[in-house]
């Protein structure tokens, strides 16, 4: 099954419970960066100096396992204002790993990252799972997936991923993960780029510890704690 760049409304609609986009209030030109999978000093380093060149905060959705071999990486992600995410402890894929050893897995990367976002590895996770973590995170899907990871496409064609499924409250999904470099560091950059030019903000996902807020559930919206 062929992972959706843009996922249509329908899918949206059927699984009300993920978060896909952020409605922004008053018209705001907001977007929504993730970094999927690290950290790790291949790439992360690099991705935060890219941020900081643009004052661009991103929600770095991190692998456990990477966290624990690389906390001085992981604690500059938090000291430079960005949020954190729960990615599983070992990147397990949800659909063939047993309900039990999933949740148990997430568990063991709680002990590390200090958040109540997660997004399942891959985007894919069974309802046993789901129905055992939403009562205490949210999950956090996409508007566009860049598709950085695939060896099959071009860095252009990876911007334009970005570039043509693009609208104010997009969460969009980098990686910080080996075979994304190239890709992930030419459409990164183009999109802090172009959308810096339009007036466009980046923010962080409210991650339950950096004072933000929240992601209400049923309206998509952030509540600012200063609202």
């Amino acid at each position: 099954m062929q992972i959706i760049v843009h996922p249509p409304k329908f899918i949206r609609n059927f699984f009300k419970h993920y978060i896909w986009k952020i409605t922004p209030e008053n018209d705001q030109k907001i977007l929504y960066i993730t970094i999927d999978d690290g950290p790790i000093p291949e790439m992360t380093p690099n991705t935060l100096k890219l941020l900081k060149r643009y004052n661009a905060k991103a929600t770095f959705f991190c692998v456990g396992e990477n966290v624990t071999k690389y906390p001085d990486i992981y604690n500059q992600i938090i000291r430079e204002g960005h949020s954190v995410g729960n990615h599983t402890f070992n990147h397990l894929k949800g659909m063939i790993t047993k309900t039990k050893n999933y949740i148990e897995n997430i568990k063991l990367a709680d002990n590390y990252i200090k958040t109540n976002l997660f997004r399942p590895p891959h985007g894919r996770i069974k309802n046993r799972e789901t129905s055992q973590i939403i009562s205490n995170k949210q999950i956090i899907m996409w508007d566009i997936l860049s598709k950085d990871y695939d060896k099959k496409i071009t860095p252009i064609q990876c911007w334009l991923n970005v570039e043509k499924n693009i609208s104010s409250g997009s969460i969009i999904v980098f990686h910080d993960n080996i075979k994304a470099l190239e890709n992930q560091r030419y459409a990164l950059e183009k999109t802090l780029q172009v959308y810096s030019g339009k007036g466009y903000q980046f923010k962080p996902l409210p991650d339950g510890y950096n004072n933000l807020g929240y992601i209400n559930p049923k309206t998509k919206m952030i509540v600012y704690n200063n609202n």
